[in-house]
């Protein structure tokens, strides 16, 4: 990982739901401007995590800190202001315009009931030529793709103006252009605003390609972290996911990545 200040402290980390421990002992640290894919079996624990790192969900023991901070001293508000989290993309959306869905991101800036001002205005349309999705400032959620849809979410996220971006599987459901472009926009947000990247993915060769570090979790425990190259061998993703892998070398940046095992 990269030499960067602590923007994400977790210790000892436990999450209890109906009785079960959903998250055991988690301990990591996502030092400031990084990215990290967390990825894992279904039912591993990634999305509780990433709904923890939100206080979505609380956890049972253990810390989180975010700049330092425990995140129990935060306003809700005052968290928002930090971080951002974008959802699946085929959940449930409203009826809201694009245009007016970004400036609802502005809402930790401004006092409850106040109009949107000059400087919120800017931010939600710079956020829409960031991510292209100017076109569809007048068009609602619910008529366009889901390609859009997500270019959308990371729209708002952006307006949000935070340090902190967590993305529950952004590029599920996607054709695979959309699935690039996402994963371009996201490199793109990392390296020129150096904003952290947390990551949710099934995608083993994106969390690879991502140029970060990645983090596996295994029925609620962290069982790796470290970088792609250390990742990517049959030892440990054996380890994870209980199966053998095929391997191949990517022609441009020679990534070893995964490619689907045959039966002949």
């Amino acid at each position: 990982m990269r030499n960067a200040g602590t923007m994400i402290g977790i210790e000892g980390f436990f999450c209890t739901r109906s009785g079960k421990a959903v998250l055991r002992d988690i301990s990591l640290t996502i030092g400031e401007g990084e990215y990290v894919s967390i990825v894992g079996p279904n039912g591993s624990g990634k999305t509780t995590l990433l709904k923890c790192l939100v206080r979505i969900l609380k956890g049972s023991a253990g810390s989180i800190r975010i700049a330092g901070r425990r995140i129990e001293d935060f306003s809700q508000r005052d968290l928002a202001c930090l971080i951002a989290y974008v959802p699946q993309a085929d959940g449930y959306v409203s009826s809201f315009t694009v245009e007016e869905f970004l400036l609802m991101a502005r809402y930790p800036y401004l006092s409850p009931f106040a109009s949107a001002r000059k400087s919120d205005v800017e931010a939600a349309r710079l956020a829409m030529k960031t991510t292209g999705t100017e076109y569809l400032a007048d068009r609602t959620l619910t008529n366009m793709s889901g390609g859009e849809r997500q270019k959308v979410f990371i729209a708002a996220a952006l307006a949000q103006e935070t340090r902190v971006m967590l993305l529950d599987e952004p590029t599920t459901f996607l054709d695979p252009k959309q699935e690039a472009d996402i994963r371009f926009l996201l490199g793109r947000i990392n390296r020129e605003r150096g904003v952290t990247i947390v990551s949710v993915t099934h995608d083993l060769n994106a969390a690879a390609l991502a140029g970060g570090a990645v983090a596996a979790l295994k029925e609620g425990a962290l069982v790796f972290c470290g970088f792609p190259r250390e990742f990517m061998t049959q030892e440990v993703l054996k380890s994870i996911y209980g199966t053998e892998f095929c391997f191949t070398t990517h022609p441009v940046t020679g990534d070893r990545l995964v490619v689907p095992r045959v039966t002949l």
